[in-house]
């Protein structure tokens, strides 16, 4: 927050419309392999050139930019690599995430924010009939692919937090499961539950592989449709809705949650991963910012406070909900119960 003796200053303003250049430096470090190649010892401006096949002053321009930025270091004309950008963005680490640039910088998000004054106008995205929420867009399929490495850790973080008796059969319902990565990890840590994983029949696809990768596919059963039209079945211990919510108003989600609650069993709980913004809706930052993301993207969607997600389990026949932070995570998850 600006002190009231200081002056004012442009900086901030200034570093939000140059901010494009920052996405653009590391769209193009991961496309042209640049952190890979210094994790490889291919260090210097030449010899980063040679690597990722770019002309040695573009490569040193780049490399000096990043160092700026704070993704890499640099002594005398060697750089190295930071130990987030180790992890994350050598190609050779089994966390590497620069695979998400697909996903996040791909038409269908972009070109959403390309007149995001139209969408404040009308109060919703200006893309083609339901933007991302169109069931079946093709994009989940890209999302499934890109996002599991970011999604490894909360997944297990997860399936730790929400305990179940290991010695019984368990059944678990993955609305939305996407890659599916957060039903894998219930089956992995309980040998005896048995996933459902609901999506489009492209988007599990990529779940069935994930599952078969994992040591799981025997557990792991396929439903394919639309969340809001297919049936579920009943006898589920758990089921899991994993950044599904934030897509749609609130009077739709109570639809959704008035279908999930019969088919759970007594004793059952739906757990939920959100950007749950504090009431004041502007803070953690990171967390309350998704809601432009949702105005953006979404005829309706948003990022929903803990008491607007707790009213609507409430009228949809549950109990209660609590809420669990998941650092270093934005996100946080909500149990709610029968």
């Amino acid at each position: 927050m600006q002190s009231p003796d200081s002056q004012p200053s442009p900086e901030l303003f200034w570093e939000t419309i140059t901010a494009y250049q920052r996405t653009a430096a590391i769209q193009a470090a991961v496309e042209l392999e640049l952190f890979t190649a210094i994790g490889e010892g291919h260090d210097t401006a030449p010899a980063m050139a040679e690597r990722c096949r770019a002309s040695p002053r573009g490569v040193r321009i780049l490399a000096d930019y990043l160092t700026i930025l704070g993704f890499l270091t640099k002594q005398n004309a060697r750089y190295a690599l930071t130990p987030d950008t180790a992890t994350f963005l050598d190609r050779r680490s089994p966390a590497y995430m620069g695979g998400i640039t697909e996903f996040m910088l791909s038409p269908t998000l972009t070109d959403a924010f390309r007149d995001l004054a139209a969408a404040v106008r009308k109060g919703g995205t200006t893309l083609a009939e339901e933007g991302t929420a169109t069931p079946d867009h093709p994009v989940w399929v890209r999302f499934a692919r890109a996002m599991m490495p970011l999604m490894a850790m909360p997944a297990q973080q997860i399936a730790a937090l929400v305990t179940c008796d290991p010695d019984r059969k368990l059944k678990l319902l993955d609305i939305a499961a996407g890659h599916g990565i957060f039903g894998i990890a219930f089956a992995r840590r309980y040998p005896q539950l048995e996933v459902v994983a609901q999506d489009s029949p492209q988007v599990l696809e990529v779940a069935r592989e994930n599952a078969r990768h994992a040591g799981v596919e025997e557990r792991y059963r396929l439903l394919p449709g639309n969340a809001f039209e297919v049936e579920y079945g009943d006898g589920y211990d758990l089921v899991l809705l994993t950044n599904f919510l934030h897509h749609f108003d609130i009077p739709t989600c109570e639809t959704l949650l008035r279908r999930i609650r019969p088919a759970l069993t007594e004793g059952g709980r739906v757990v939920t991963l959100e950007f749950v913004p504090n009431e004041d809706r502007v803070s953690p930052p990171n967390t309350a910012g998704f809601s432009l993301v949702m105005l953006a993207t979404t005829p309706r969607g948003d990022a929903y406070t803990f008491s607007q997600l707790d009213g609507m389990f409430r009228r949809a026949g549950f109990s209660r909900s609590e809420i669990q932070p998941l650092p270093p995570s934005p996100e946080q998850v909500v149990i709610s119960y029968v």
